[in-house]
């Protein structure tokens, strides 16, 4: 079920479906979103008709099924291309996944939750739940607990307020207080680990990615799994992707706030 409230209207609720529609996978059909969401029938329906005609859902009479649209791809990915680390992060990424021969996540804290915004598989690939373009749970990832232990106070605390604490394993902290602990470990030694906290078997090392003021931009980890490696020799690689999170936070600046000669002699933005 969407949350109730629709505080923001009717920009609100259109967001609320396309959000429902997104995140489930597959195309829905008419029926499926009616149980999903908290909108009254006539409600939904309208709001269907409306993004159907905008674009930004695609909706096939043969099947019923409503889909994402093509708009809405192609808003996605201007958002990505130009909001996301992913494409400055690229050739870093390549470096470390080289460098490492382990899966390389790249993140952005969206909404108090995990954005992977982009990701290098190993030269010996695994099945995991991280993926470019899918949203996990802060509380229990490495790269989510990384960018937490760096947010200013009245930022965690929003942060903090979204995590659900639900047990995805016996390793997972499950509470705000071991969280907190968790997190104040964590900036003591520069990096946090990911103890097979949201997947049986998974590990990782991971550092946050920060502008010069401390602002946290993103989140960048190794991982491997228990079978090939252990988290002593995934720490030892530490400096390395501390390196490789120091480089993307420069290019990030640099490309956002561009040295004002060359805005004056018309470079421009990268």
């Amino acid at each position: 079920m969407v949350a109730g409230g629709h505080a923001d209207g009717t920009v609100g609720k259109a967001l609320e479906v396309l959000d429902l529609v997104a995140s489930h996978g597959r195309p829905l059909r008419f029926s499926d979103l009616l149980v999903r969401s908290d909108f009254p029938k006539a409600t939904l329906y309208r709001l269907l008709q409306t993004l159907t005609h905008q674009g930004m859902l695609d909706h096939d009479p043969e099947t019923g099924n409503y889909a994402a649209g093509l708009r809405l791809v192609r808003l996605a990915h201007a958002a990505w291309a130009h909001s996301s680390l992913a494409p400055i992060a690229r050739p870093f990424l390549d470096d470390l996944a080289a460098r490492t021969g382990e899966t390389i996540h790249l993140a952005q804290l969206d909404q108090g939750q995990v954005l992977y915004v982009d990701k290098r598989n190993a030269a010996q690939p695994v099945e995991m739940f991280a993926q470019a373009g899918k949203v996990g749970p802060a509380y229990c990832t490495g790269v989510g607990k990384a960018m937490l232990a760096w947010l200013a106070p009245e930022a965690l605390e929003t942060a903090l307020a979204r995590q659900s604490f639900h047990r995805h394993t016996a390793q997972t902290l499950d509470n705000r207080e071991t969280l907190l602990a968790e997190l104040a470990a964590i900036r003591a030694r520069g990096h946090a680990w990911d103890r097979e906290e949201h997947e049986p078997g998974i590990i990782c090392c991971a550092v946050p990615i920060l502008s010069g003021s401390g602002r946290v931009l993103g989140g960048l980890s190794v991982t491997s799994t228990t079978t090939r490696t252990t988290l002593e020799a995934l720490g030892a690689l530490t400096p390395m992707i501390g390196e490789i999170a120091a480089k993307i936070a420069a290019e990030a600046e640099s490309w956002r706030f561009p040295d004002e000669a060359a805005v004056r002699d018309g470079a421009g933005p990268r």
